[in-house]
């Protein structure tokens, strides 16, 4: 059965290689997130699956009835995005580094903020201050927030921390909200280090282990993943507590279990 979230085809249109009968076969159309966060629908006004962050690439195959049908570049993951969501591509020059920032209207703190941004959103600096990057599309950034697209970080379960007490969100990608494989998502890709969105598909990754837990193991339930801080202690983002939190591991494993969500189905290691 073909899994609608790798597969770069509707009704009407497809790619190269995925075309049946009745499809047209189109070209990938380049286009960016222009808003904080957006969300990556299964089908129009449908239910969300993932978030794609502002600066983040989304190939449009078709735009329908105000809606972009297309796949996110960072994951290849496929889905419909509102059409103002979107914009043409701008060349991206810095990403967000801190877990979340505010643009301001002026070039300074007391100035009123525009809107705010996650981790991991992408934006294009036209001028450095004092103390803020003035941005391409207007406003202001802490230069303190921002690093240089290109200079990646180096441990994922850095990144995992810093989202320590974000919001439970089911399909969320953002300091707003996310969710567990949202988070283990966001500081292998800060790494970069390629990795899939959803937790299913991240059990394809890396190799099974036995014995003890490493920094950086990825520990999987049905349905759910969490990485490991150290060799005792894992962090993820759970519906239990409704948000990120650091758990001995031991522990989860049994909560998990008497909670009926069953043993753990393996111990991956990149």
């Amino acid at each position: 059965m073909k899994d609608r979230r790798r597969y770069p085809a509707n009704e009407r249109v497809a790619l190269k290689g995925f075309v049946d009968s009745g499809q047209k076969e189109v070209l990938r159309f380049p286009m960016q997130i222009s808003k904080p966060v957006a969300s990556l629908l299964d089908k129009p006004s449908g239910q969300r699956d993932r978030q794609l962050l502002m600066g983040d690439d989304f190939d449009v195959l078709e735009f329908s009835d105000g809606w972009a049908f297309g796949v996110s570049v960072k994951d290849d993951y496929v889905g419909y995005i509102n059409q103002e969501h979107l914009s043409a591509p701008q060349s991206l020059t810095h990403v967000v580094s801190a877990r979340a920032t505010h643009v301001y209207s002026q070039e300074s703190f007391k100035s009123a903020e525009l809107y705010s941004l996650s981790f991991g959103s992408k934006l294009c600096v036209m001028r450095e201050c004092q103390k803020y990057y003035e941005l391409e599309t207007g406003g202001f950034v802490p230069k303190k927030h921002l690093r240089p697209v290109e200079k990646k970080f180096n441990d994922p379960v850095t990144i995992a921390q810093l989202f320590f007490g974000t919001p439970y969100l089911w399909g969320g990608n953002s300091s707003f909200g996310i969710d567990c494989s949202g988070l283990v998502q966001a500081g292998m890709l800060a790494c970069g280090i390629p990795f899939p969105a959803d937790s299913d598909m991240q059990l394809e990754c890396g190799h099974a282990v036995k014995g003890g837990y490493q920094r950086g193991d990825m520990l999987f339930w049905k349905g759910h993943i969490a990485i490991c801080v150290d060799e005792n202690v894992m962090i993820h983002a759970n519906a239990h507590h409704m948000a990120v939190v650091y758990e001995p591991i031991e522990k989860a494993l049994l909560r998990i279990k008497a909670q009926g969500d069953g043993d753990l189905l393996t111990h991956r290691r990149m």
